[in-house]
C-alpha cells in the first residue's frame, strides 16, 4: 500500500461504479468456482418491496478489509469479485477507498472483511476501558495506517475546550508495540 491512503474513518458520499475486472489465472485445484462479478448477483432480497426499499435507504452498510500486503485496514470502495476456494473459504476482491486498480486485492471474507469502525467521540471515552478491541491510526515516516490494537491502560484526565485530553496506552496486535494515543486516533468496532 502507498501513502496517502483514505482512513477507515473517512466516508465516501460518492456511491460507486462497479467495473469489471480480469483476474489473475490460479491453479484450477485452488479454486472451485472462479471469480464473478458481484453486479450479475439477484437484486432481491426476498423481502416485500416496501421492506426492501426502506431498508436499503437506512442501513447501507460500509466495509473495511485487512490487506494482506502489510495488515492494515483499509475503507473498501467496492467488491468486484468473489470466488470459493477448494477449502471452502470464500474470498472477495475488493478495490480500497482512494486507490486505484494497480491496489486491488483479493482478501478472505471470515478473516479480513468487516464492517467498518466507527471513530469516537469526545464524550465516548469514558466508554473506552483496558482490554477493548479498537482500531487505532498508527503514523510514521513512510505510511499512515489503521491496525487493531488492544487498550492497556487508560488515563483520564479533564476535557478541555478541545475536547477530550484522556491518554490510552495501545498494544498493536500485529507487532504487540505499544504507543500512548489521543481518543481523535482510535476507532471503535460497531456493536451489535
Amino acid at each position: 500500500m502507498q501513502n496517502g491512503m483514505m482512513p477507515p474513518t473517512q466516508f465516501s458520499k460518492q456511491k460507486p461504479q462497479a467495473t469489471e475486472i480480469s483476474s489473475s489465472p490460479l491453479a484450477s485445484e485452488d479454486v472451485i468456482v472462479a471469480d464473478s462479478n458481484l453486479s450479475d448477483a439477484p437484486e432481491s432480497s426476498g423481502l416485500p418491496k416496501e421492506t426492501e426499499e426502506k431498508t436499503s435507504e437506512e442501513t447501507e452498510l460500509e466495509f473495511e478489509a485487512k490487506s494482506s500486503r502489510d495488515g492494515a485496514w483499509y475503507d473498501v470502495a467496492m467488491f468486484l469479485a468473489h470466488r470459493v476456494l477448494s477449502s471452502g473459504e470464500l474470498e472477495v476482491r475488493v478495490r480500497y477507498q482512494g486507490f486505484g486498480a494497480e491496489e486491488d486485492e483479493w482478501v478472505n471474507v471470515k478473516k479480513a472483511v468487516r464492517e467498518r469502525s466507527i471513530p469516537l467521540e469526545s464524550s465516548e471515552c469514558r466508554k473506552v476501558s483496558a482490554g477493548d478491541l479498537v482500531l487505532c491510526f498508527r503514523e510514521n515516516s513512510d505510511q499512515a495506517t489503521y491496525f487493531d490494537a488492544h487498550i492497556v491502560e487508560v488515563e483520564k484526565k479533564l476535557h478541555d475546550i478541545r475536547g477530550c485530553r484522556c491518554l490510552f496506552l495501545v498494544r498493536y496486535d500485529h507487532d504487540q508495540t505499544e504507543e500512548k494515543v489521543h481518543l481523535r486516533r482510535l476507532c471503535r468496532r460497531p456493536s451489535y
